[in-house]
Parts: structure tokens; C-alpha cells; sequence
């Protein structure tokens, strides 16, 4: 299995630089995005995102958040990225503000392959060469080498 994010950015986007200040506004602007590449409502998108947002933190911690949600409608999991200004709270386990944020969408009823997809960006995203290089990057293309290309195996 890839350790870079590619397949999971086929149908999805990358937002290089906002100056979101909440964690809301945050997750907002991804659904809008996300809304747009998928065909799905940004309401839709946003209501199941924040549903899980309150099940407990996706501030998975490093300055990294990993809000997620399983909507009808998607026939495979897609991922947005969002790098922020300025880092903001997500709840992260280790307190930290959170800068990075890939939002994974899957499909109702994916249970193992959402679960799959998860753990993928969450091993990538622990990864110091990848917080770095994404925090290093100057534009989306710069972002997309990072995401897109595993930093372990070159």
C-alpha cells in the first residue's frame, strides 16, 4: 500500500495558505472546497464533519488535525488539506495548536476501507519530514510534492 496521500487528493484539494482563526472556519472552508470536487452539499459535508468534531478531538496532535467524516454519495474516500496561518484549537491531544488540517471524506457504510484511509493519513502525517515540507512549502504545487510523494521511500 502507498504511504502518500495522491490517491486520496484525486477528487480532492489542496488549500495552501488560509488565515482561518477557529476551528470551525476552518473545517467550513475544506467543506466548501470539498463541496465543490465532490458533487455533495457543503451543508451535508459540514453537518457530518462537525457531528464527528464532537464525538471527540481530531487534533491528532504535532500541529495536526484529521477531521473526518462518511457521507452518502461518495464512491471512494477523497481528502482535502488545508495549511493555516496560524494554528488553531482543535481539542489536539497534546495541546497544540493545530496549522495542518486533511479532511477525509468516505463513503456511508466504508467502515474498513474509512477506517484504512484514516490510519494512512495518520501514519503520513506523523512523519517530521512531512509536517515540515508542508510547512516549508511556498504554493500548492510545492504542498502536492510533499502529499504526494512517500518522504520514507524517496
Amino acid at each position: 500500500m502507498t504511504t502518500d496521500l495522491s490517491a486520496l487528493l484525486r477528487g480532492g484539494v489542496i488549500i495552501p495558505f488560509h488565515e482561518a482563526t477557529s476551528r470551525k472556519q476552518a473545517i467550513h472552508i475544506l467543506c466548501e472546497a470539498l463541496a465543490e470536487t465532490t458533487g455533495l452539499g457543503a451543508r451535508t459535508i459540514e453537518d457530518a464533519v462537525m457531528e464527528r468534531e464532537r464525538l471527540g478531538s481530531t487534533g491528532v496532535g504535532e500541529g495536526v488535525s484529521i477531521p473526518h467524516a462518511r457521507l452518502t454519495g461518495l464512491t471512494a474516500p477523497v481528502g482535502g488539506f488545508l495549511r493555516l496561518a496560524q494554528g488553531v484549537d482543535f481539542e489536539a491531544i497534546d495541546d497544540r495548536p493545530c496549522d495542518l488540517v486533511f479532511m477525509l471524506l468516505a463513503p456511508d457504510g466504508s467502515g474498513a476501507d474509512h477506517l484504512r484511509a484514516l490510519a494512512q493519513v495518520s501514519r503520513f502525517f506523523r512523519q517530521p519530514a512531512v509536517r515540515d515540507g508542508l510547512r516549508k512549502a511556498r504554493n500548492e504545487d510545492e504542498i502536492r510534492a510533499v502529499i504526494c510523494k512517500d518522504p520514507v521511500s524517496g
